[in-house]
């Protein structure tokens, strides 16, 4: 995977598999996962916002990006997991920050349910796991056979594909579109996408037994959640935001206007303002001093051995 050599992601060995990261910063950790399909590269503008304070981590989820599959299938339950091994290999021994995109909210609330030792907070972003509603051309990919038709390699599938993310086209750059035809290319992307798809929905939309089971457990969490959306959200719509309130009515919510499916890209200097402050509350009534950014001195942290 190419990226400016300043920014190039490592790689670390995570059950025995490659998986590739971005680690930047000192502070409390932070954990951004990003969605189906896509790669680390869509938290670059909040990675490197953040790490000023944070002991950031981008991660590709297993499958995704620069990450080897795994061995078991990449169910919900499975990327979780995968998570807490990764937080465990790298030396991540503190409650993280925990912040996830589209399926990367779901990953992220699965983990919280199953682990909420390792989670001081939960941010969800356009989160997959509110309601049925999703993008035709993620229902598509229930179809077996017309879904590997769909993702094909091409560059104008690649363009359709980073167009349906954004509202404002100008954030559809070449070098996103170059990116995701990238990873388009690589021999598990297609796989992995499609038995990911499979296990979370059919032709009809989001399977509601997933949902209903997750948000069961996360509504009894007692995890300071931040839940925001775009309002021109192509993928998921906004909607799912007031599903999201119902449920989890003790969580912070936003409405980004004028924005889709990523507000960490389209909105970032906003969303990081309103993050960093979120975290500062919740840190300042938990009575964590460190929420704000200023504990954990780099000489404290585990040592881990990477590749470059």
């Amino acid at each position: 995977m190419t990226a400016p050599a300043a920014h190039r992601p490592r790689h670390v060995t995570v059950d025995g598999r490659r998986v590739c990261h971005r680690v930047d910063g000192d502070g409390p950790p932070v954990v951004l996962l990003h969605g189906i399909g896509r790669s680390l590269r869509d938290f670059t503008e909040l990675h490197e916002r953040l790490a000023d304070r944070f002991r950031v981590h981008s991660v590709d989820l297993p499958g995704h990006g620069g990450s080897l599959p795994m061995a078991r299938p990449h169910t919900l339950p499975a990327l979780a997991e995968f998570v807490g091994r990764y937080l465990d290999v790298v030396g991540v021994d503190r409650p993280a920050h925990l912040v996830g995109n589209s399926l990367g909210g779901a990953v992220a609330m699965r983990l919280a349910a199953s682990e909420p030792g390792r989670v001081a907070t939960l941010t969800l972003v356009n989160s997959a796991g509110f309601g049925r509603e999703v993008t035709m051309a993620l229902r598509l990919l229930a179809l077996r056979p017309l879904g590997r038709l769909m993702l094909r390699p091409s560059r104008w599938a690649a363009r359709r594909v980073v167009l349906s993310l954004f509202h404002d086209p100008a954030f559809a750059t070449a070098d996103r579109v170059a990116h995701a035809l990238e990873i388009a290319r690589l021999p598990y992307t297609a796989r992995v996408m499609l038995e990911t798809a499979h296990h979370l929905g059919t032709f009809r939309g989001v399977s509601p037994q997933w949902r209903e089971d997750l948000l069961g457990e996360v509504e009894r969490l007692d995890i300071p959640t931040f839940v925001v959306w775009g309002d021109r959200d192509l993928i998921l719509p906004a909607t799912h935001l007031d599903a999201a309130r119902a449920r989890l009515p003790s969580a912070r919510t936003h409405l980004f206007r004028d924005c889709g499916h990523m507000p960490q890209i389209e909105c970032a200097d906003e969303f990081h303002r309103m993050l960093v402050d979120f975290w500062s509350t919740a840190g300042a009534a938990a009575g964590d001093a460190s929420a704000d950014g200023g504990a954990g001195p780099a000489a404290t942290r585990p040592a881990v051995a990477e590749a470059g």
